[in-house]
């Protein structure tokens, strides 16, 4: 049996007469990414406090790899708190600091290390986190999506075992919502820290998360995988899904899973969704090459941006769509066969390889040179339905239509004016 972690066991915080955790149980696996999800003010941040040990419970147990934190010296506590580092809600940076500054600060305090290393690691982490030109300047004078980014330098800076993100894309727009998320995400990859968050953004942290505790009425209600929490029935799901995660997934403004899934039952059931229906699945090729290319944010661009192209021409014709996962996308186009399908799927291709990379491009914050060679490729496979099945047969359609799946467009980005 796999030790967790981190684990809590009946934990119980009051702040005066009011009770904001009430014997929460709640298991943290090494080197995954898991997210709390709930209701603004339903203690997400005062449970992250207690594992950083801002905090500590009232009642119950906090066991970090299986040892009670109760039992522990203060050497021994230190050298676990040693290995976590935070990223605050409101970022926390010193006004009166440089960005360079701020990043320099966790590792001038907790490290005896040479000025020229702790410049090197300083600067690494700044063109990383693609801050380079904004390094000597101050917060006040670099946008709200660099302040995040330079909040998420300093906290690895360190290179910690364990980070903890407190609502880490706050107030960002879409594409720079999802551009901190994929640098959380590339980061948990290069690194292999844990990641624990804190998130209200559903369904764009689903994509990065492997595990989801659910906090609701003060307690974890649910501890699973995103896709576990998809049949999870509880008034949680009422609450605060549908309070949180909206008919359209903000990014790309395609149906949420959870309500294609309610479009797609919906339609079975009317006599106009006759014998056929096709069901096409899109694979954008080499996100993390993207990234690493163009910048944090053309990744997130190119995937608003083929949801925006998937719209417009099966959306045109009653086709509804979903982001699957976080490259791919389903689409079900009601009353087609598969020759009608793949005509508009050759008019999007089409499409997409004229005008698309154009606009990723846009959304890219790199200079030309470092495009210089980059591409990547747009993978589409096409299934048939038919009328009667059920939304588990709709899962093995999809792996049909995915086995199907033959490269439509090779995008290539050489000198940013055109495609190839």
């Amino acid at each position: 049996m796999i030790v967790p972690l981190i684990e809590f066991k009946d934990v119980t915080k009051r702040f005066g007469l009011r009770t904001i955790l009430d014997r929460v149980n709640l298991q943290i696996y090494e080197e995954q990414v898991t997210t709390i999800i709930g209701l603004s003010g339903s203690g997400k941040s005062v449970l992250l406090k207690h594992i950083v040990g801002l905090l500590k419970p009232d009642e119950g147990t906090i066991l970090f790899r299986g040892k009670p934190i109760h039992q522990m010296g203060k050497k021994e506590i230190n050298v676990c708190l040693g290995q976590m580092s935070y990223m605050f809600q409101g970022n926390a940076l010193f006004d009166s600091m440089t960005v360079y500054e701020n990043v320099a600060t966790p590792i001038r305090e907790t490290m005896n290390l040479r000025k020229a290393e702790i410049d090197r690691r300083v600067m690494a982490r700044i063109e990383q986190a693609e801050l380079g030109e904004a390094a000597q300047k101050y917060p006040s004078q670099i946008s709200g999506g660099m302040q995040k980014r330079v909040a998420l330098a300093r906290a690895l800076i360190t290179d910690p075992k364990i980070v903890l993100f407190d609502e880490p894309t706050t107030g960002l727009d879409p594409v720079r919502k999802n551009a901190i998320l994929s640098m959380i995400a590339q980061y948990h990859k290069k690194f292999g820290f844990t990641a624990i968050l804190v998130s209200h953004e559903i369904p764009d942290i689903f994509f990065i998360s492997n595990r989801i505790l659910a906090l609701y009425d003060r307690a974890i209600v649910f501890q699973g995988t995103p896709e576990e929490l998809e049949a999870f029935e509880h008034p949680f799901k009422d609450e605060v899904l549908q309070s949180i995660e909206g008919l359209q997934e903000e990014l790309t403004g395609l149906y949420s899973k959870r309500y294609f899934k309610v479009r797609y039952q919906t339609e079975l059931k009317r006599e106009a969704f006759r014998e056929a229906y096709a069901v096409v699945v899109f694979t954008i090729e080499d996100l993390d090459a993207i990234s690493a290319g163009l910048g944090h944010e053309a990744a997130p661009e190119a995937i608003r941006c083929m949801g925006a192209y998937i719209d417009k021409h099966f959306g045109a014709v009653g086709g509804f769509s979903t982001r699957q996962n976080t490259n791919e996308f389903v689409t079900v186009l009601p009353n087609s066969d598969l020759a009608a399908a793949e005509g508009i799927l050759e008019d999007l291709a089409r499409d997409f390889q004229e005008h698309g990379i154009r606009q990723i491009r846009a959304g890219a914050k790199k200079s030309a040179a470092s495009m210089e060679g980059l591409e990547f490729a747009i993978r589409a496979g096409l299934a048939q339905g038919h009328q009667g099945q059920s939304t588990v047969e709709l899962e093995t359609i999809i792996a049909l239509a995915k086995h199907h799946q033959k490269e439509i467009a090779r995008l290539r980005c050489d000198g940013c004016d055109h495609a190839n």
